[in-house]
């Protein structure tokens, strides 16, 4: 474990000094062309953080990656093999991470996609569920991590200050796999 924690303080420090104009950066520290936000998501992959990042980038339309680190010669993975990448989906900046295979994803972490249309809603719930299955808008991808996959317009429908409203949504929200904009809609005004 102890191996595991110095190997994400290294990346995670490696980041840092790619954008210190005065730092030399290791040969294992990402090169980024973009300053990292203040807050990074981190996902921590037993071994597939490169797949999952190139799979990622796939999935939305502006995705890229910034940076990547890779172990040198005599490293503590094969030379060549990702030790880490900085990519950004949706506008969102990440920090992918290969190296613990003790640790999994669980539902206690999810990322939400708030979608306009129902046409967004099943494009990316095609791409990021395994088996099209899931509870109230939630799934998982194929490398665990959990995903929301909802309608912008569910936010204000669960915030409208009519409970009854409310309630019918939540119910009717219940009921699903995948999202369903239309029949949110219907239960929002009681159709």
């Amino acid at each position: 474990m102890r191996t595991l924690l110095l190997l994400a303080a290294s990346t995670l420090l490696g980041s840092f000094l790619s954008q210190n104009p005065n730092s030399t950066p290791s040969p294992a520290a990402p090169q980024t062309t973009a300053a990292m936000s203040k807050i990074t998501t981190a996902l921590w992959f037993p071994n597939e953080a490169e797949e999952a990042v190139r799979f990622y980038v796939s999935v939305f339309a502006d995705g890229k990656i910034l940076a990547e680190s890779r172990w040198p010669e005599g490293g503590m993975g094969p030379k060549g093999s990702l030790i880490s990448a900085t990519f950004r989906i949706a506008g969102q900046e990440f920090l992918a991470i290969n190296g613990n295979p003790a640790t999994r994803f669980n539902d206690s972490m999810s990322l939400l996609v708030q979608c306009e249309t129902q046409q967004e809603i099943d494009e990316y719930w095609k791409k990021l569920s395994v088996d099209g299955k899931g509870q109230c808008g939630w799934t998982k991808d194929k490398f665990g991590v959990s995903w929301q996959i909802a309608p912008r317009k569910l936010l204000a429908m669960m915030a409208d200050k009519d409970p009854a409203k409310v309630k019918r949504v939540s119910e009717a929200m219940m009921q699903m796999e995948k999202i369903d904009l239309a029949k949110l809609q219907q239960a929002y005004d009681a159709r």
